[in-house]
């Protein structure tokens, strides 16, 4: 049988066996929910709606990784992003530092135009240590927890974890997202210190802080995958 919630349409497959309930995401970007034989049809909507952020991470990923991945060529006039705004790229002969971004426009040194991407990873990462050192500092604060120190790296999918030793760790790729979604990025690893999982009580912690959390969410679920690397 077929399951619709919102937007998406799920297998619904039952088991005499099976004790718990499990979404499966299958390599066509598939919905599958494997559920114990006679659970009713709003437990499962329920389930859904409470996986909701996974599953558009999951459907988000596999959608990334089966398309053409579209590669920067570090040519005038390319957009590259930072803090949710696009700003375009202009090669300049006379400039001391590799790359910087003055008025409205990346500038990077033409003849260092063969290592741009490796410029542009470490003045992203320069720039999301500063950003994201001064919003842990002001949201752990008011959150009354205290993280052990801030690091920056490359992350793969991830955009932030709380490590051993109360340390977070953001994706150098944090600092190309929006400001708000940002902000939601550093509260959700925040709430991490005290609350391991996801659980009610985490959301919870999370919704006492940022009201309007679950459109933060939604947003980063849907359209995080997407946002323009420098690859």
């Amino acid at each position: 049988m077929e399951l619709q919630v919102d937007d998406l349409t799920f297998e619904v497959r039952h088991s005499k066996r099976r004790k718990t309930l499990e979404i499966i995401v299958d390599r066509e970007g598939d919905l599958v929910i494997a559920a114990p034989k006679g659970v009713e049809d709003q437990l499962l909507k329920d389930f859904v709606q409470e996986k909701k952020f996974w599953i558009y991470q999951k459907l988000a990923e596999k959608a990334e990784l089966q398309k053409p991945q579209p590669r920067k060529e570090y040519v005038n006039g390319e957009g590259f992003l930072y803090l949710g705004r696009s700003y375009r790229l202009k090669l300049v002969d006379d400039q001391q530092t590799p790359l910087k971004l003055v008025a409205g426009r990346f500038c990077l040194r033409r003849d260092l135009q063969p290592d741009a991407k490796q410029h542009f990873i470490h003045w992203y990462s320069t720039k999301a240590q500063i950003y994201l050192n001064e919003k842990v500092q002001a949201l752990a604060a008011r959150m009354g927890v205290e993280p052990a120190g801030v690091k920056i790296q490359d992350l793969g999918y991830r955009w932030g974890s709380c490590g051993r030793g109360n340390r977070l760790y953001f994706n150098w790729k944090t600092i190309l997202l929006p400001r708000e979604i940002v902000e939601y990025v550093v509260v959700h690893e925040l709430t991490h210190l005290d609350e391991p999982h996801h659980t009610p009580q985490f959301w919870k912690r999370v919704e006492r802080v940022l009201p309007d959390y679950e459109r933060r969410k939604g947003w980063l679920a849907k359209n995080g995958i997407g946002v323009e690397g420098i690859d």
